[in-house]
């Protein structure tokens, strides 16, 4: 709705719900361009700029704030400024970012902004929120070819549910899975939203730290300072071992750590260590570790065995120093 046919979209790409992104609006009918950035990082503010420069048509940049596939985290905040300076809409994606780092959507200048529930909140996957800049709600309403008289309408939301005072849903409302993000959001809001993005930064910072005691294995994303609160992700080198061995034999060790292969083009190289929510936990990451460490040895991985005590006591000093960081 925010992007009309024939306009013109800046679609950043650091992981592939940002190539996701791209295809949704070239569905609506958007001149996309793409800013792709190598995955084992960040997109930079600059980079975003010179897009912009060259494309000075651009009324809509899409982003996503934290790539949990890739495992990379972006600057919103320097972005949102060279997108308001263009004066550009900012279209972001922080499903995987709500509740495990800061999200200000408002100092930020971001004007569509979609969370979900499933990832640091903990919560249900079926149902999501998004918050409308009044310059969103403006491009909209001037977008004759805005979807109306569907569940998906933010303009027949805006006036059913806003603008009536929000006494009635204008659709019938996915009751169980309103009800579970209800009581996943008073469980943050018990915790206190600092101590969740905390706890979220502790248990990144640690698993980053733990893996750098095994070998074979490697942080995917270089830099600490770009890596996504709510999941670690780690390279395999291919020619040794595939990464879905990996997670086959560390899950047969500990079949509870959240662990996982990466998809698409990745799936041999990479894994994720998906240390979200509940998981966010310094005894998860400890056994995270340990069942990686296993998985290796289990393969025949030279150096492996006797090496998750190593990596748990690296994680256990990463965590303690991450919390008073």
């Amino acid at each position: 709705a925010a992007a009309p046919r024939g306009s013109t979209a800046l679609n950043v790409v650091t992981g592939p719900y940002g190539e996701t992104f791209g295809g949704w609006l070239r569905s609506c009918g958007a001149e996309v361009v793409t800013l792709t950035a190598p995955f084992t990082g960040a997109v930079g503010a600059d980079e975003v700029a010179r897009a912009l420069r060259e494309h000075p048509e651009t009324g809509l940049v899409s982003l996503v704030h934290a790539e949990a596939a890739t495992g990379n985290t972006n600057p919103v905040a320097e972005i949102g400024a060279v997108v308001r300076e263009h004066g550009a809409l900012l279209m972001l994606d922080a499903v995987a970012s709500v509740g495990a780092e800061p999200l200000l959507t408002d100092a930020w200048g971001v004007d569509l902004c979609v969370i979900g529930g499933q990832k640091a909140l903990a919560g249900p996957a079926g149902v999501s929120a998004v918050s409308v800049s009044a310059r969103a709600w403006d491009r909209i309403a001037a977008n004759e070819g805005a979807p109306r008289g569907s569940y998906l309408s933010l303009l027949d939301w805006k006036e059913r549910w806003l603008d009536g005072g929000r006494k009635a849903l204008p659709h019938a409302p996915a009751q169980l899975e309103m009800l579970a993000l209800e009581a996943a959001v008073d469980r943050v809001l018990e915790e206190g939203l600092d101590s969740s993005i905390a706890r979220h930064r502790a248990a990144s910072a640690a698993t980053r730290a733990g893996v750098r005691e095994l070998p074979a294995l490697a942080a995917y994303v270089t830099r600490d300072r770009d890596a996504a609160p709510a999941a670690t992700t780690l390279r395999v080198p291919a020619d040794d071992v595939d990464a879905r061995e990996v997670v086959a034999a560390a899950l047969t060790a500990d079949p509870g750590v959240p662990l996982q292969a990466a998809g698409g083009a990745l799936a041999a190289e990479v894994l994720r260590v998906n240390h979200y929510g509940r998981s966010a936990d310094r005894t998860v990451v400890r056994d995270t570790l340990a069942a990686l460490a296993g998985g290796l040895a289990a393969l025949g991985v030279p150096g492996a065995a006797d090496t998750g005590d190593r990596a748990g006591e690296a994680a256990a000093a990463a965590w303690e120093s991450a919390l008073r960081a």
